[in-house]
């Protein structure tokens, strides 16, 4: 090869192949220098410079500057490519460890074995870049649907080529559930992820992720591209059935119409890509509880319980609709609960009164007992929402006198009588606190307070080391405090064990 050749090379892959000629020129500099390594039997150290105006180049032998290392004889690891400094400096006083002295050689012939070792090193380089080409490309691209015709399909697994420059996975698990699939199908997915590999960047797809659902909608409703009509969420039961939560951002604008179609032609077409899979449009609603009735169509809610603090919500249907609410194997619940984020117990109305008289009934007996009121007092305090003491004692008293039954001195005793067992509550607490007295050492350990020190001595951790052989989770159980803050309990409990 001549050093024109080299040149045309250079240019043709550059064009080609999208490559730097830098890269290149760069790729066969190291071929030609361990070409003129093999001209010395010696393992010398070379380095091959290439005109990339002319295509000439020039070899040189060259040695690194280094420290004196009494571990090798001569103080050199490397005699045949390393100088000492205190050598190298007598050459040129401005060297420093790490920088390199070289002089001319004579080059390898660049012949038929340079040019294979040329061209072995230009290939890689090729894939590399190619490899490189193609994970940037994707990679952008992640989040977004793609196409491409079935290849091979292996243990359920799909393998799916896009159109050439790269090759996806659609692993088994991704795939809609008895989808029947075949090599040489077209095929739509959502792309995963993009990671880079060895043997080139992994491109994994997914035909099961709610977000296949949610990129569909963008692709079929010219109003969710536009800005007009967002999609808060979906889920899927991939195959079967799927719900998608939608708002619109103009009131002049139906956006569960506009997400059907004329006809339904839009919600088909998704339909279709979805190996049929029946999807259900949902109106968001910024109230929750809304939102929840509308999740839960085509059952239709009669009433519903908010529980903010398990964050659940008892939704009640009418009898003869309790199965179509469930849904087969749960299915209609599932899917509205991931929906909305709400836990859902559903029942029908019949369970729903008699779960609301027993709940009632319970109140009505604690209220009893704790204000020392007859049956009719309770149930009027519960009738009007009051359900706990506490309530009574810290409301307004202005809320109580509101009250059709109750006169200013009926409320005015019912909210002392909630006071004093209030108080009564309280005493007891802090008497059975004092019942268990924690050690010294529990009760000065960093991050400790009093009153949780008394909580764990009431549950029969007494001392540090008692604490320590706590594990995190049983220590959550025993007294309400947050996972960071338990951890960093036991942790610091531990701390005499690593000591020792």
């Amino acid at each position: 090869m001549a050093n024109k050749e080299i040149l045309m090379v250079v240019d043709v892959v550059s064009n080609e192949k999208e490559i730097d000629r830098g890269v290149l020129f760069e790729a066969i500099e190291a071929a030609l220098a361990m070409a003129t390594k093999k001209l010395y039997r010696e393992d010398i150290d070379a380095r091959v410079a290439i005109d990339q105006k002319t295509g000439d180049y020039e070899s040189f032998r060259r040695w690194e500057v280094v420290e004196a290392d009494a571990e090798f004889e001569g103080g050199l690891e490397k005699p045949e490519a390393q100088i000492l400094l205190e050598d190298a400096i007598k050459k040129d006083a401005e060297l420093v460890v790490g920088d390199f002295i070289e002089e001319p050689i004579a080059s390898a012939d660049f012949g038929r074995i340079g040019a294979q070792a040329a061209k072995q090193v230009i290939v890689q380089k090729v894939r590399e870049a190619e490899r490189r080409k193609v994970y940037e490309h994707y990679k952008n691209k992640v989040g977004e649907l793609i196409t491409g015709v079935v290849k091979r399909i292996e243990r359920g697994s799909v393998f799916v080529d896009l159109e050439g420059t790269a090759e996806a996975i659609i692993p088994r698990e991704e795939m809609i559930p008895r989808e029947p699939v075949r090599v040489g199908d077209r095929i739509r997915g959502y792309l995963k992820e993009v990671e880079e590999v060895t043997r080139g960047p992994q491109l994994t797809v997914t035909r099961s992720s709610p977000n296949l659902l949610i990129a569909l909608f963008n692709l079929e409703v010219p109003e969710v591209g536009d800005g007009l009509i967002e999609i808060i969420g979906a889920a899927r039961d991939p195959g079967s059935r799927a719900k998608i939560a939608v708002r619109s951002r103009d009131q002049r604008l139906d956006p569960v119409g506009a997400c059907v179609g004329m006809r339904g032609s839009r919600v088909q077409a998704v339909s279709n890509e979805l190996a049929g899979e029946r999807v259900d449009i949902i109106l968001w609603d910024e109230n929750e509880a809304q939102f929840v009735i509308n999740a839960m169509s085509p059952a239709e809610v009669v009433s519903i319980v908010v529980d903010e603090d398990n964050h659940s919500m008892d939704v009640s249907v009418r009898d003869e609709s309790l199965s179509q609410a469930i849904g087969r194997g749960g299915q209609n619940v599932r899917l509205a609960s991931e929906l909305t984020g709400w836990s859902l117990n559903v029942m029908s109305e019949t369970q729903a009164d008699e779960q609301s008289t027993t709940e009632a009934d319970a109140y009505v007996k604690q209220l009893m007992a704790d204000l020392d009121v007859d049956e009719d007092v309770a149930l009027i305090l519960v009738q009007e929402g009051f359900t706990t003491v506490e309530e009574i004692g810290f409301i307004e008293l202005e809320e109580l006198v509101a009250i059709d039954e109750f006169d200013e001195d009926i409320a005015e005793e019912i909210q002392q009588r909630a006071k004093d067992a209030l108080l009564i509550k309280a005493i007891a607490s802090e008497e059975e606190l004092e019942d268990h007295e924690p050690a010294q050492d529990l009760l000065d350990m960093e991050g400790m307070d009093r009153e949780l020190a008394f909580k764990l001595a009431s549950k029969d951790v007494v001392s540090r080391e008692d604490l320590a052989d706590l594990a995190t989770d049983e220590l959550i159980e025993l007294v309400d405090i947050d996972l960071e803050r338990a951890t960093a309990l036991i942790m610091t409990a531990r701390e005499p064990w690593f000591a020792e």
